[in-house]
């Protein structure tokens, strides 16, 4: 026990920004385009303290901010390429050592897009406590995505475009969620449901945490 208290203290001594996220609640929000997951995740936010961290959020304002790291990121999006994993992670991790003082927890949105994502997620930054699954049938989405293209302008929200989209976020989420399923760490909640009402059952789980 001893040494295991001035291992502690020398961990605390040598605080990094590391160590400032090192116990962070991770929280992996999970959802089809559509599910309603950016409602929840604003729920959460406000009334939990938390902060959300969405990868394409974070790829956007890198971008727009016209940083050296933003300008490779541009050339890598106009070639139609992937944009690498440590990139990626490195942004979500300054992001939540940045927001680590003021924040209560974090809500990382449409990550991890598949199982290698979640394990280098995990090396480098931290275990996640909780996957929120938010789950809605496929022709809810494709309703919701419709009816926000009538408005959005988006010109990704017509119907053939939906279908793909959820096609492939069906293919790269289901050994996502089968994972973290196998270490109980899993909670899926129903979206067909009013958005207070999924939200209760949100709650439920991270009052549990």
């Amino acid at each position: 026990k001893k040494t295991l208290c001035s291992a502690t203290l020398k961990m605390k001594k040598a605080s990094t920004s590391q160590d400032k996220i090192k116990d962070a609640k991770i929280i992996f929000v999970v959802g089809g385009p559509g599910s309603g997951k950016g409602t929840q995740c604003e729920k959460i936010v406000a009334k939990y303290g938390y902060t959300h961290l969405s990868s394409g959020d974070l790829l956007r304002a890198e971008v727009a901010s016209g940083s050296e790291r933003g300008k490779q990121l541009q050339a890598i999006m106009q070639k139609g390429e992937l944009v690498p994993l440590d990139t990626v992670l490195d942004m979500i991790k300054d992001a939540m050592i940045a927001k680590a003082d003021v924040s209560k927890g974090f809500l990382i949105d449409g990550y991890p897009r598949e199982v290698k994502q979640g394990e280098e997620f995990e090396k480098k930054i931290g275990k996640p406590c909780l996957l929120l699954y938010v789950d809605a049938k496929a022709e809810t989405m494709v309703k919701r995505l419709l009816k926000r293209g009538e408005t959005s302008g988006r010109s990704d929200d017509n119907e053939e475009t939906i279908k793909k989209r959820l096609d492939l976020y069906y293919k790269a989420t289901e050994p996502v969620i089968a994972f973290y399923e196998g270490r109980g760490i899993v909670k899926k909640v129903d979206s067909e449901l009013a958005v207070d009402d999924v939200f209760a059952q949100v709650s439920k789980a991270i009052d549990a945490l």
